[in-house]
C-alpha cells in the first residue's frame, strides 16, 4: 500500500515497536496502567495516519485523520515524560523516544500543512 512510502508512516511504525517493547520493562504494577496507555496510544499515530490514508480520496477525512494522529502523538509524548518523572532509573530509552516522538510531532504538523495547501481535491 501508497501509506508504506510515507515518512510519517515509517517513523510512527517504528517507533510503535520501539515504544510497545520498552512498555514491558516498567514495573509489574503499571504494565496494565501505564504500560497500557502508551501501548495504546503510540498505536493509534500510526493507525490514523494508515486509516486516513484510506480515506485520502476526500481531503477534509484525510486531514480529520492526520489531526487524530498528532494528537495521539502529543498523548504519546505525554506518557512518556509521565514515566520519566516516576521512574528515573529507567528512562534512558523513554527520554530518546520523547525526543523522536516530538519530531514526529513536527512531521505530522508539516504534512498536514501540506495537505491542506497542496493535496488534490477531488470533490
Amino acid at each position: 500500500m501508497a501509506f508504506r512510502k510515507l515518512e510519517i508512516f515509517k517513523s510512527a511504525y517504528e517507533l510503535f515497536i520501539k515504544t510497545h517493547r520498552e512498555s514491558f520493562k516498567l514495573p509489574k504494577h503499571e504494565m496494565y496502567e501505564l504500560g497500557s496507555q502508551i501501548r495504546r496510544s503510540s498505536e493509534s499515530v500510526v493507525a490514523n495516519i494508515v486509516e486516513g490514508y484510506g480515506r485520502s480520496r476526500y481531503k477534509q477525512e484525510y486531514i480529520r485523520f492526520l489531526v487524530f494522529s498528532h494528537s495521539s502523538n502529543g498523548e504519546t509524548l505525554l506518557h512518556l515524560q509521565e514515566i520519566i518523572e516516576l521512574y528515573p532509573e529507567i528512562s534512558i530509552p523513554f527520554k530518546d523516544l520523547h525526543e523522536q516522538y516530538d519530531i514526529l510531532g513536527a512531521r505530522i504538523n508539516k504534512y498536514i500543512q501540506y495537505v491542506e495547501l497542496k493535496w488534490n481535491d477531488f470533490d
